[in-house]
């Protein structure tokens, strides 16, 4: 119910402010990169960094909507840390799928302990205002929403586990390779136990606050922007997480920057590369849930456009994207935890849950984007190629439009 009535509202204040519209929207500034965060189950409790690739700050307010959809499935997994030195060592000798570490308890084998299992179609949901403060500036500020559901057609078409079983069965990846029908289609499990023994569950139609983003972005104006059409833009961003597991600040800081080339019969190519590193939970407001033991999340992003105009001044876009973002654990952890799970009933993957946490995650953006004098549509797809289920699958689709002059 809660997403009917926030679909419903995005709706009607879109199609009220479009109808206001008398002014221009400043059409085609950059590359007009939607919302491309992921929807992971540890990232949605932060304010994680988006890359901005425009050249010069938007001349009039806009506001922004969108709605994501991202499908995550990890089977409980439970994980042991051992705190002895040379029960460590012993560890980090052998394969991880073939240690062996009995945990009678914290006297005699003293080790850090956590469970996970995630299985849900992760909606998120943003509204977001940008404002000109000067010639060089620009602030912008956000507030992302999430709902957890079941995933079931026709709300989730894409991102369903039904479409993406069938993907696997019938065209790459084979029959079950993960275990979605042996635990069941269209399930929502959402249940972390940290190691310090605190407890994020979430149910089916869930719905939270994620919190407020304030970004300042900051664009010189340099020779090159002339001379070689070559822009770039620092970007300043303070996080406020609001929800119940993890009320906290972040903080962090931003560098992109865009080649711009012309092209004969109304095209025009343009290619980015952005680069942004956040402290998570910089400030804590009450205790919080251990979302990772490396407090920094660094991203690198690329992105390359093509664009063609049409005779009234619109556009078409299509973009490619690729990101690469840190780790949300340490990686020497990996080198002695042990990991238990029913790896005999699922052909792969039953560790995910845990070993991906210690992984780099990458994945390929297909954007495409509409442009008008008094709105931008953009849509893209999200496909994770290592295959780590933080999305497996996502899809998004956002809206800008001019609020004031």
């Amino acid at each position: 119910m809660l997403k009917k009535i926030l679909l419903i509202v995005i709706n009607i204040c879109s199609y009220i402010l479009i109808a206001q519209q008398k002014d221009s929207l400043s059409i085609k500034n950059g590359i007009d990169n939607p919302n491309l965060l992921a929807t992971h189950h540890f990232g949605i409790f932060s304010s994680r960094i988006n890359s901005n690739f425009k050249f010069f700050p938007s001349k009039k307010t806009t506001l922004s909507l969108s709605s994501i959809s991202g499908n995550n499935f990890h089977p409980f997994v439970e994980g042991y840390f051992p705190k002895d030195p040379q029960i460590r060592k012993e560890l980090s000798e052998q394969a991880w799928n073939t240690r062996k570490f009995h945990f009678i308890n914290q006297e005699t084998t003293p080790a850090d302990y956590l469970n996970i299992v995630i299985d849900a179609v992760i909606k998120d949901f943003r509204i977001g205002i940008n404002i000109p403060i000067a010639k060089e500036h620009e602030l912008s500020i956000n507030l992302r929403s999430y709902l957890i559901t079941k995933g079931k057609f026709p709300f989730s078409t894409f991102t369903s586990d039904e479409l993406i079983e069938w993907f696997h069965s019938n065209i790459n990846g084979g029959e079950d390779p993960f275990g979605r029908r042996y635990y069941g289609l269209n399930q929502v499990h959402f249940k972390y136990v940290d190691r310090n023994g605190n407890t994020l569950k979430l149910d089916q139609n869930d719905f939270f606050i994620g919190g407020i983003e304030l970004n300042h972005f900051y664009y010189p104006r340099l020779l090159i922007n002339k001379t070689k059409n070559i822009f770039i833009n620092l970007g300043s961003h303070l996080g406020i997480n609001t929800s119940k597991f993890n009320s906290s600040i972040d903080f962090g800081i931003s560098s992109n920057i865009i080649k711009k080339i012309s092209l004969k019969n109304n095209y025009e190519f343009n290619l980015a590369l952005g680069a942004n590193l956040l402290r998570k939970n910089l400030i804590n407001f009450k205790k919080v849930i251990d979302l990772g033991t490396n407090p920094y999340l660094g991203t690198i992003e690329s992105h390359v456009e093509i664009t063609k105009y049409t005779k009234k001044g619109n556009y078409n876009s299509f973009g490619i994207n690729y990101q690469i973002q840190s780790r949300y654990n340490k990686i020497e952890e990996q080198d002695y935890y042990k990991l238990e799970g029913k790896w005999r009933e699922i052909n792969s993957g039953w560790h995910n849950g845990i070993a991906t946490l210690y992984d780099t995650l990458c994945n390929w953006n297909l954007t495409y984007s509409y442009g008008r004098p008094n709105y931008i549509v953009s849509i893209y797809m999200k496909e994770d190629f290592k295959i780590n289920n933080a999305p497996d699958f996502q899809t998004g689709i956002s809206l800008k439009i001019l609020v004031f002059k």
